[in-house]
């Protein structure tokens, strides 16, 4: 009997990998799954569409930059073209898979109201069209609907959520997986743009030259970022954290935000440290925590829709802001006269980044001592943080103003210049974002109003001209915003603290 003979094997489909808020290859789901299944291409695109999500921040744009320069870069090495695109993916991605011919299409789930739709069309099409999705879990260590409260509902307060999540970040963090074996597919026939004529970079004018001295954008920056902090500031973390003028932070929150580098990866270098070193414990799990606040923010959009640009307390939503663009313009440019508030305000304008004890500060005082709608500081945040993140920036707002999820109450107002003498006491922080006030005395740095005329003329100081006099009295600012939520309290009885 003599045998058929077999033709060549038919080529290999490729998968195509649709890179997000994920610009990485280490611990990437998405491309490891893709990647079992034989030659990869990935693509990127810079999503545009009324209903495709808020549009970038400056800062946000000058990172996705670098960042996508990195990711060119690695992915290169590895034989892989990331393809550029622009528009809307729910066209792109069925378009761009047909062209591929691919196999299987893979991308991390994002959590947002306007996305899970875009995510749900593009799913449908593509399995119209016989091609396999792969979506995997990635941005989180619990999705939001992995956690729940005893009696099924969604967790409103962060202790109890973070207790009864631990164990689970624990658990998913342990399968953290170095990059795959890649081998990229053919896809010169895809029309792929040209990073530079996106025009993600500021030009008139370039503004972006302080983000430049004090960030690295790109995986490998972020590992390195991870390191120094687990070796360098992780022990005595708990409380140099609060102190603005030291770097005891782990500066990832960028990183994390782009997805350079895994949650994962994260909790898991605290974990196996503190694991090596019985001294990092206390430390250490105040580090997890923090962490924690991500989770928690994630399920808060995900289950609250509204969540990002609303109000979480009903009540909040008649509140009676002001309007006034000038207060705004002097808080947006550290001209408030308040010295902790427009050191963090120009920190801000100038690296992209604050530390996070100075946002509660100035978030308090747009609020409470200026009346400000949280919502007009959210969008200065969004517009000159390179870490603004949905679910965290709109959490941290909401905290501060009082109208969040486990949120502080109105009535806790900041005192300005006590905050800067406790966690600034040597004015080391005032002294470098506010240059001209450094020749003042620690005693009246942080209330320069209070200092005599003599100590102002010898210390270079005129206030008005040099350096404004504060916008609003401290007494005066505080009893506004109590004499305003007491008139709320009059029409709503709804949760107000």
């Amino acid at each position: 009997m003599q045998l058929a003979q077999s033709g060549p094997n038919p080529p290999v489909r490729p998968s195509l990998v649709w890179f997000r808020e994920d610009l990485r290859i280490d611990d990437h789901p998405a491309l490891a799954a893709a990647a079992q299944a034989g030659p990869v291409c990935a693509v990127y695109i810079l999503e545009e569409g009324a209903d495709l999500g808020r549009p970038l921040g400056g800062a946000l744009k000058w990172w996705l930059h670098h960042s996508l320069t990195s990711l060119l870069a690695s992915l290169a090495e590895h034989g892989i073209e990331l393809i550029l695109l622009r528009g809307d993916p729910r066209q792109l991605i069925p378009a761009l898979a047909k062209s591929l011919d691919a196999e299987s299409v893979h991308w991390n789930r994002r959590y947002y109201a306007w996305s899970r739709p875009v995510d749900a069309a593009i799913k449908a099409d593509l399995t119209g069209l016989g091609v396999q999705v792969g979506t995997h879990k990635a941005y989180v260590l619990t999705e939001p609907w992995e956690i729940k409260t005893g009696s099924g509902g969604n967790f409103k307060v962060f202790t109890p959520f973070f207790r009864a999540a631990q164990s689970s970040c624990d658990a998913w963090a342990e399968h953290a997986a170095p990059a795959p074996k890649l081998t990229g597919c053919t896809s010169s026939q895809i029309n792929s743009a040209a990073l530079d004529d996106w025009d993600l970079l500021p030009i008139a004018p370039d503004w972006s030259g302080g983000l430049s001295q004090t960030w690295r954008p790109g995986e490998v920056g972020a590992h390195k970022r991870l390191k120094h902090f687990i070796d360098k500031a992780l022990l005595g973390y708990g409380d140099g954290r609060n102190i603005p003028s030291k770097p005891a932070t782990s500066f990832l929150s960028p990183h994390l935000h782009f997805g350079e580098i895994s949650i994962r990866r994260v909790w898991n270098a605290a974990r196996t440290a503190m694991r090596a070193n019985p001294a990092l414990q206390a430390d250490g799990q105040v580090f997890l925590s923090e962490l924690g606040w991500r989770e928690f923010s994630t399920q808060l959009i995900y289950h609250y829709e509204d969540f990002p640009q609303e109000s979480w307390k009903e009540a909040f939503r008649s509140f009676p802001w002001k309007n006034d663009s000038s207060a705004l313009r002097a808080w947006q440019s550290g001209q408030t006269g308040y010295p902790i508030v427009d050191a963090g305000m120009r920190q801000l304008w100038k690296t992209g980044w604050m530390h996070n004890r100075v946002r509660m500060i100035v978030a308090s005082f747009l609020v409470k001592h200026l009346l400000q709608d949280w919502r007009a500081g959210e969008a200065w945040f969004w517009d000159t943080l390179v870490d603004a993140d949905v679910a965290n920036n709109a959490a941290g707002w909401q905290w501060v103003a009082g109208c969040g999820a486990d949120a502080a109450p109105y009535f806790r107002i900041f005192n300005p210049m006590s905050q800067g003498e406790k966690f600034d006491p040597d004015g080391h922080y005032v002294r470098t974002w506010v240059p001209e006030l450094a020749k003042l005395p620690n005693k009246y740095l942080h209330r320069p109003f209070e200092a005599p005329t003599e100590i102002l003329r010898l210390s270079g100081v005129h206030l008005g001209r040099t350096y404004p006099l504060p916008i609003v009295n401290h007494e005066k600012g505080r009893k506004q915003a109590l004499d305003a939520l007491a008139s709320l309290k009059q029409t709503h009885s709804g949760d107000l603290v």
